[in-house]
């Protein structure tokens, strides 16, 4: 795609895991998201003046007659001798300066009898053109003439005779530059109308995208309008913002069904003003086997004294029941049972770890005076459980930050390079599924999109 291909960011998130199969989270309806992107997108002139380059041949005009134009007896050749080039000028204007080599012959003589001489010279021929962006895709220019400056005054030398042909020429000039106008307004308006290019970035993410190979997660993206701010333009660029109002949605399982194609881009809107940054949402599951593990790394074989007698914990599981997540302790010693501490996971952003909130404290035990003993291994036991057992997230906050960032510096299609940094990643929300604890992921980023040789 060559250009304004908006490609709306896809989110990688890497996640905690063992065994592929125990890993797999059932399937949860996530819910589905509004948000925004809005990314800079910088033009540079060098690609516009590529592309009026590449439109424009070398031999620009060619008068290969004598008597046209009232038997003047003036034949003339022009021809490009540099790249045109483009200066962005302060009212949404463009300068742009053709460099030519003209061949002139011309006759001097009377009664159909004459003598010829040829010269050949040079001259920068300059224009004004300014550019109107429609909201259909399309961008239509006014191009003026603007003079132009000679870099060799055409002079026809008979010897003795030198004849200055100075004002011949310019005439001839004016008037083909005059035409030269409507040529590049022709150009510009074939060469720059984006609306296939925004029906194929539109149609490109209409199908979802693979984010987890290992939890078969998918990321669905359907932009829903789009919002651009006026062209301003610089010396050597042309700047803009482009907003895309997005629903992003998640999916584990198969492959969600893709979103209707278009075969026409809907109108943007223009705005005042749009902020650089962007909010996505996306999500990261850690299953319940990996909560156990983390937990019997964590509390397994770990000793506490109760009334001067030591107790043990000799096995731990988590699982989920509603919306808590239940730490199942075995213990043996002063007190032998299973004790079910309860709780609400929140996301803690100073220890970077999902935690549990609004705890709650069951034993089981068949041995009574374990049970009026319990009050004070309740305290102690729950204490630890909230001190010492989270699920660490900052390996996935990395991990994701790494993801999305690379997914953010790559160069998707050829002349479509895109910039991106991360600046803050982190849950949010967490989730509970029967299999495990889905945490919801918001980033905030920048985004930049460069094109370069489209």
């Amino acid at each position: 795609m060559k250009y304004l291909k908006i490609l709306f960011l896809l989110v990688f998130v890497s996640v905690f895991g063992q065994d592929k199969v125990d890993n797999q989270l059932a399937t949860y309806n996530f819910p589905k998201i509004k948000s925004s992107i809005t990314m800079p997108v910088t033009i540079p002139l060098s690609e516009i003046s590529n592309m009026i380059n590449a439109s424009v041949k070398e031999l620009i005009y060619q008068d290969d007659s004598y008597t046209d134009n009232n038997n003047d007896q003036f034949k003339v050749k022009v021809w490009k001798t540099r790249p045109i080039r483009l200066v962005g000028g302060t009212n949404q204007n463009l300068l742009i300066e053709v460099p030519l080599k003209i061949w002139a012959e011309k006759g001097i003589g009377t009664l159909g009898v004459y003598t010829y001489q040829n010269t050949t010279f040079e001259t920068v021929m300059s224009f004004n053109t300014t550019l109107n962006f429609k909201n259909n895709w399309t961008i239509t220019t006014n191009t003026q003439p603007n003079g132009f400056r000679w870099v060799t005054k055409p002079v026809l030398d008979y010897g003795k005779i030198q004849i200055p042909i100075t004002s011949l020429v310019e005439k001839s000039l004016k008037e083909q530059q005059e035409k030269f106008c409507k040529t590049i307004d022709q150009q510009m308006a074939a060469q720059l109308n984006f609306q296939k290019y925004a029906v194929m970035a539109w149609n490109t993410f209409s199908q979802p995208f693979n984010i987890s190979e290992e939890y078969n997660t998918w990321l669905k993206v359907s932009p829903i309008n789009v919002n651009i701010t006026p062209l301003k333009f610089y010396a050597n660029q042309i700047n803009t913002n482009l907003g895309v109002d997005v629903y992003s949605e998640t999916f584990t399982g198969s492959k969600p069904t893709a979103s209707q194609t278009i075969t026409s881009a809907p109108n943007f809107n223009f705005a005042a003003n749009l902020s650089d940054k962007f909010s996505l949402q996306t999500t990261a599951n850690i299953p319940f086997t990996e909560a156990s593990t983390i937990a019997r790394k964590t509390f397994l074989n770990k000793e506490f004294d109760i009334r001067d007698s030591k107790v043990k914990i000799t096995d731990i599981r988590v699982y989920g029941i509603d919306d808590r997540i239940m730490i199942e302790a075995q213990t043996d010693g002063y007190i032998k049972g299973t004790s079910i501490i309860s709780g609400i996971p929140v996301y803690d952003e100073t220890k970077r770890k999902i935690v549990l909130s609004n705890t709650k404290f069951k034993l089981k035990t068949s041995n009574i005076l374990h049970k009026t003993a319990s009050v004070f291994f309740q305290g102690k036991i729950t204490k630890m459980i909230e001190d010492e057992y989270g699920i660490p997230t900052q390996e996935l906050e990395e991990t994701s930050k790494k993801s999305i960032e690379e997914a953010f510096n790559k160069e998707y299609y050829k002349g479509l390079k895109m910039n991106g940094k991360v600046f803050n990643l982190k849950p949010t929300q967490i989730l509970l599924s029967p299999t495990g604890i889905t945490a919801v992921i918001d980033t905030n980023a920048t985004l930049k999109l460069v094109l370069n040789g489209f």
